[in-house]
């Protein structure tokens, strides 16, 4: 009598507890991450001045002067901008990708590394364009680009902190369901899973408050043409994905695709790193943005480090 391969393979359960781990530390960290974040030394120390070394100017207090210097100013600023917390979650999608490249079925170590790449960027493009196209038909009566203030919070922070939560749980839930704590809509799907962290990576841009994006937007809508909004939010998601996609092929041209082989000869340890990577950061997005940043406004409470006040 013959055996089915189901039967000696290891029960569901008898990974539970090492799953429930790897959510409890994958927590923990996304906290500690939004506990040690210095927005300072990300948003103008690393920001501020990769901006202004590639556009050979202060970025922040040189006017935008035409069309070409506004679409170079939206890349520039979108790379600048890599780092800062309102981007940073998408380091999440190298994970996913990697699972994408790993069961697509495809040979050649150029072919692999570009898939992951292009369902990541129709997913990000498509959220990135279509805001950038309404963003400028509503122009100011978004709370982004608003001047007003509840208390001592601008209301464009209030948006970040909505668009920034949604997301963050969004990529909390993913990271979970790629663990097999909850149901996965993407188990038999991994390209999906790619697309849709592209269209939340685009979605960053709905709250971001980066004031060198914040500086493109405002142009955007004073040029008054959609199609400038959609073609410059299209070039800052595209430059803020450039490290990443960067990292993700050195890692595979280094390593001649044998990573996406590791990958695929484990779907645990791939579960593992995917899941992990997510909750991680998701946690990170929903802390920084929902519990931390309204306590810098005296609503709620957040611990503080020293090099943070």
């Amino acid at each position: 009598m013959s055996v089915s391969p189901q039967l000696v393979t290891a029960p569901p359960t008898a990974t539970r507890p090492r799953t429930g781990r790897i959510v409890v530390l994958s927590a923990l960290a996304g906290v500690l991450l939004a506990l040690v974040w210095s927005y300072h030394f990300v948003d103008a120390v690393i920001g501020d001045n990769v901006a202004n070394a590639l556009l050979g100017h202060d970025a922040k207090a040189t006017a935008i002067a035409g069309t070409a210097a506004g679409l170079l100013f939206a890349f520039v600023s979108g790379l600048a901008g890599t780092f800062t917390a309102c981007n940073i979650a998408m380091a999440a999608a190298i994970g996913p990708m990697s699972q994408a490249g790993a069961t697509d079925g495809t040979s050649g170590t150029l072919r692999t590394m570009l898939r992951p790449v292009g369902w990541l960027t129709l997913g990000m493009v498509s959220v990135s364009a279509v805001y950038g196209f309404v963003g400028v038909l509503l122009g100011d009566r978004l709370p982004q680009l608003s001047t007003e203030s509840i208390g001592d919070m601008p209301v464009r922070l209030l948006q970040s902190s909505v668009v920034f939560g949604v997301i963050g749980l969004a990529l909390t839930y993913l990271g979970l369901a790629a663990l097999g704590v909850l149901p996965d809509p993407f188990a038999t799907r991994p390209v999906a899973r790619v697309v849709v962290l592209g269209a939340l990576v685009g979605g960053f841009l709905i709250g971001r408050p980066y004031p060198l994006f914040n500086k493109l937007f405002h142009w955007a809508v004073d040029s008054g043409n959609p199609l400038y909004g959609a073609a410059a939010f299209v070039l800052q998601s595209l430059g803020n994905i450039v490290i990443v996609t960067i990292l993700f092929a050195l890692v595979i041209a280094a390593t001649r695709g044998r990573f996406l082989a590791w990958m695929a000869r484990n779907p645990v340890r791939m579960a593992i790193i995917t899941g992990s990577l997510l909750i991680a950061l998701g946690v990170f997005t929903v802390v920084y943005w929902d519990v931390r940043l309204p306590a810098m406004f005296g609503f709620g409470w957040f611990p503080t480090l020293p090099y943070n006040n």
